[in-house]
């Protein structure tokens, strides 16, 4: 049915019929019919306003990590939609579907350099070079199709982030305009029959094969695990990819004892994910036969052609690998007990880090085993993401390879938005802790409960130690002059605590579950001792 509508209310409609219930932004100028269709419809979007826009990409990103649904936010043009730029890359390096809805000036005055207001010389091909897709409709009902190609390309094939824009005087037009159902994004392409096959062949018959998994296998945990309890092969997962399998299955394996695993690999898997690290670190690469199931054609070339390669979902080749699987089969006897004692073997020497393993220790004893924790770049956040414990997928979050300082914060933010029933820790240094510290007023304005714990050391820490082990302890740029983060926290009116040792935190902790709302712990750690050795692939390690 065609209606009248402004192109504000074009953008909200099809956001409706889309099933976006939340959006994170910032109002403007540029964005006031928008922020106005937002209002009518307060009863079916939330919308959650940020103090600064990276935060709000950030949000969005945090809801789409921890959901698998859409994250959405929507910020000024120019300079607003450059702040959320770090965010939108760290979407793209973690394949999240994020929407950003941009401003723009005037459409009349698009290109014209006559400086008007957040003006910037070409904002969508300062965007291309970001995100997968950029685009801007020009009429209300144009609004319509090309925020739908935008949930397409978003959500068709690898997910990756868009930007949807539009000018101030067409969101304000009043045109004709026909909502649309919502179409199908589910990759559908043709069975890889004999690739399947040879799959199946080459892992069936291998002696010690592996399986290793990134993010992209989310969705397909049931699938992945019947494929390696056939093949009793260990599912070592990345950093992003954690929880696939639960840690309480001999199996899952992380990075740290994966690695060590990889000497003895003859096949391995790869699924749903860049395989950097083994393909270019870890040594072997003419050794080790790689199957490669990925849904981007492009990605699975890299860093190296695999033997097999099949281009498919993956809950789907998963699927029809395991049916396939007992025709090739050798006779396989459980690994359990060497899988085990390898992963112990790891996180025995993790185990020697103190004071990180007794806080670790304590945060995951706090933490439900469907609890969300999303950590920074801080020296901490390394240690958690390699020793603690994970049982489900989509609750150990990481900026991944994009390493970004103040993602920790907003995106857990954004996560407990996502998932309000799970508790969700935020895990942060105080270097990357400042970056979006105005976000606490975010968290007690909108009454979203999340604990931040702030290892507080006075600095740049990983660069601190990288300038101590290689540049002779020649300091600069790294020593840091912070707040009282109690006083700051309790300023902003949310529960602000601090602990001296693991014991300590724990009682903190409790303090905060029981507390109403947001809570701000600070631990003072000072200099820590190095991890990067102990998850570093060793130098002998043939490239």
């Amino acid at each position: 049915m065609v209606e009248k509508m402004t192109g504000g209310q074009a953008i909200v409609g099809t956001l409706k019929r889309q099933g976006i219930d939340t959006i994170f932004g910032l109002p403007g100028v540029q964005l006031d019919n928008t922020f106005d269709a937002l209002y009518e419809a307060r009863n079916e979007i939330r919308t959650i306003h940020t103090r600064h826009e990276q935060a709000a990409g950030y949000m969005a990103l945090g809801y789409a990590q921890a959901s698998g649904r859409v994250g959405a936010c929507i910020v000024g043009p120019g300079p607003g939609l450059l702040n959320t730029g770090a965010a939108l890359a760290t979407a793209a390096g973690s394949n999240a579907p994020v929407l950003c809805i941009a401003g723009q000036i005037p459409s009349g005055q698009i290109g014209g350099g006559m400086g008007m207001t957040h003006e910037i010389r070409d904002q969508t091909a300062a965007m291309r070079g970001v995100v997968k897709w950029v685009g801007r409709a020009e009429s209300p009902s144009e609004a319509v199709d090309i925020l739908n190609e935008a949930f397409h390309q978003m959500l068709s094939e690898r997910h990756q982030p868009v930007v949807f824009e539009m000018a101030p005087d067409v969101m304000g037009k009043v045109g004709d305009v026909m909502l649309r159902d919502v179409q199908s994004y589910r990759h559908d392409s043709a069975l890889q029959d004999d690739a399947l096959t040879a799959a199946a062949h080459m892992l069936g018959t291998a002696e010690k094969p592996a399986i290793f998994v990134g993010s992209g296998v989310f969705g397909a945990e049931s699938e992945l695990l019947r494929v390696a309890e056939l093949l009793e092969a260990p599912v070592i997962m990345s950093r992003t990819g954690r929880g696939a399998v639960s840690d309480t299955h001999y199996l899952a394996q992380p990075v740290i004892s994966g690695q060590e695993l990889w000497d003895e690999v003859d096949v391995a898997l790869v699924v749903g994910t860049r395989f950097s690290a083994p393909g270019l670190s870890w040594g072997r690469a003419d050794e080790v036969k790689l199957v490669r199931i990925d849904i981007d054609s492009d990605q699975a070339k890299m860093p190296r052609l695999a033997d097999v390669t099949i281009i498919q979902p993956a809950a789907t080749a998963l699927d029809v690998l395991a049916d396939r699987l007992p025709s090739y089969n050798i006779t396989r006897l459980s690994r359990a007990e060497e899988l085990r004692a390898s992963k112990q073997l790891a996180f025995d020497k993790l185990a020697k880090l103190q004071p990180q393993f007794g806080f670790a220790e304590v945060i995951r004893e706090a933490l439900p085993e469907d609890g969300i924790c999303v950590t920074d770049v801080t020296q901490m956040a390394t240690f958690l993401q390699n020793w603690m414990p994970v049982y489900y997928p989509r609750t150990m979050i990481t900026p991944g390879y994009q390493a970004t300082l103040g993602f920790s914060l907003p995106t857990a933010l954004g996560a407990k938005v996502a998932c309000p029933n799970k508790k969700v820790f935020c895990i942060s240094g105080d270097g990357g802790f400042m970056f979006n510290v105005q976000e606490l007023s975010t968290a007690v304005a909108h009454d979203i409960d999340v604990t931040t714990i702030v290892f507080n050391d006075g600095a740049f820490g990983n660069v601190k130690r990288y300038q101590k082990d290689n540049y002779g302890e020649r300091y600069i740029g790294v020593d840091l002059h912070n707040p009282d983060l109690q006083m700051l926290g309790r300023s902003f009116g949310m529960t602000a605590l601090r602990a001296e040792t693991p014991e300590d935190l724990r009682t903190a902790l409790q303090e905060a579950d029981t507390a109403p709302g947001p809570a701000l712990i600070e631990v003072p750690v000072g200099e820590v001792p190095s991890i990067w050795k102990l998850i570093s692939r060793p130098s002998s390690a043939a490239n």
